[in-house]
């Protein structure tokens, strides 16, 4: 239940809210006259020009429920809950007019749109201004009820349809993945008949180097050529895995660059890095393993590593591995959930062994926590 709690006040906004649109105009070109026409015809309305001034200036804030759901929900229902409450005090009825039932589209916005954090603190509000709308205006028990099931059913509608979009864009990007594998695959399969084939004209270019020059030189131009489509390729392959972001032309980093990673995690803590041992020459896919998870070890200790004064970074390397350790002196809590960005001590691991090595991470007995990786120096194949 708490993971749930928490996984709700976490929740951020839903992507795509239109700021406004052609409705929304045409929604208060219409609510104004509305609100204009049930006054003038209306009997018996309550505290009367004061009330069509309230239903027309609370109808504005309708053009910014999506961008500002929370806002949006406290102006319009907390103003209602304060005129409730002095209803109630001067025994007066309930205000307003039945054109203020436009209020139903704010559960439905905050819901649909606002954060879980923002759906958490607008509820409350909504809740009390039900109470107090039904107080001053008492009529039944069931009335009470169903009009609190009214005014709340926008609420589970917005939620569900927010469910349902959110669900079919996490199944368009799992197809998006899906053929960026399958495209990934198709060309590395090319990339590989590729350096096969220069592997055969480099060793046929050997043999005949001494007898024949000129066949040689050949091998070199069709070496030349096969390596070309394959170097285009691979930029193929990068950039259909990065997303279409543009390829990074600079080396990977390495262990070498962990040392930069020494920016403080917070005003009192600091980040110490020892690199010992032979750490030269090592596989180009392990140097980059240990820095990111390294990179990553130490953004988990900053975010969830309360208090920490140290982050402890050292990575010893010797003929056959390389073995890198992160540990810190804070202190997380018992359940510190899912990590929602960054690969996480999963992909960490996944990492690690896919190049052979093992990686363990869990609390120290004194305090704080320990990420622990050994990777042989020249990795293995995945």
């Amino acid at each position: 239940m708490r993971n749930v709690l928490r996984a709700l006040w976490t929740e951020p906004r839903a992507a795509g809210a239109p700021v406004r649109v052609w409705r929304d105009w045409a929604l208060i070109a219409v609510l104004v006259p509305t609100a204009v026409v049930e006054w003038i015809l209306r009997d018996g309305v309550e505290w009367g020009p004061f009330v069509l001034v309230l239903a027309v200036v609370l109808a504005l804030p309708l053009l910014w429920r999506r961008t500002h759901p929370l806002a949006v929900v406290a102006v319009v229902f907390g103003t209602l809950a304060l005129l409730d409450a002095f209803a109630i005090v001067a025994a007066d009825g309930s205000p307003g007019l039945y054109t203020n039932a436009y209020v139903l589209i704010l559960p439905y916005a905050l819901f649909r749109w606002g954060s879980g954090r923002e759906a958490v603190l607008g509820l409350p509000i909504m809740l009390l201004t039900i109470s107090l709308a039904t107080a001053a205006d008492f009529t039944g028990f069931v009335e009470a009820i169903a009009g609190g099931v009214f005014l709340l059913f926008p609420a589970v509608v917005g939620a569900l349809v927010r469910l349902g979009s959110s669900s079919r864009a996490r199944t368009r990007e799992q197809i998006k993945l899906l053929e960026r594998e399958q495209l990934a695959r198709d060309l590395h399969d090319s990339v590989a008949h590729h350096v096969s084939a220069i592997v055969i004209r480099a060793q046929a270019g050997k043999v005949m180097a001494e007898t024949d020059p000129a066949a040689a030189v050949d091998a070199l131009s069709v070496i030349e050529d096969e390596a070309k489509r394959s170097l285009a390729e691979m930029r193929l392959i990068v950039g259909v895995l990065r997303e279409g972001e543009d390829a990074d032309l600079a080396p990977a980093p390495g262990v070498a660059d962990i040392a930069q990673l020494t920016r403080g995690l917070d005003g009192t803590s600091r980040v110490e890095v020892d690199l010992s041992g032979d750490l030269h020459d090592l596989n180009p896919s392990v140097d980059a393993a240990l820095y990111r998870v390294a990179q990553e070890s130490i953004t988990n200790a900053a975010r969830h590593a309360k208090g920490a004064t140290v982050v402890a970074v050292s990575v010893v390397g010797d003929a056959d591995s390389v073995r890198l350790t992160v540990r810190d002196d804070g202190h997380r809590a018992t359940d510190p959930g899912p990590d929602p960005v960054g690969y996480g001590l999963a992909g960490m691991t996944e990492r690690v062994a896919l190049l052979g090595g093992t990686l363990l991470a869990g609390p120290n007995a004194g305090g704080g926590w320990t990420v622990d990786a050994i990777v042989p120096r020249a990795g293995v194949a995945a």
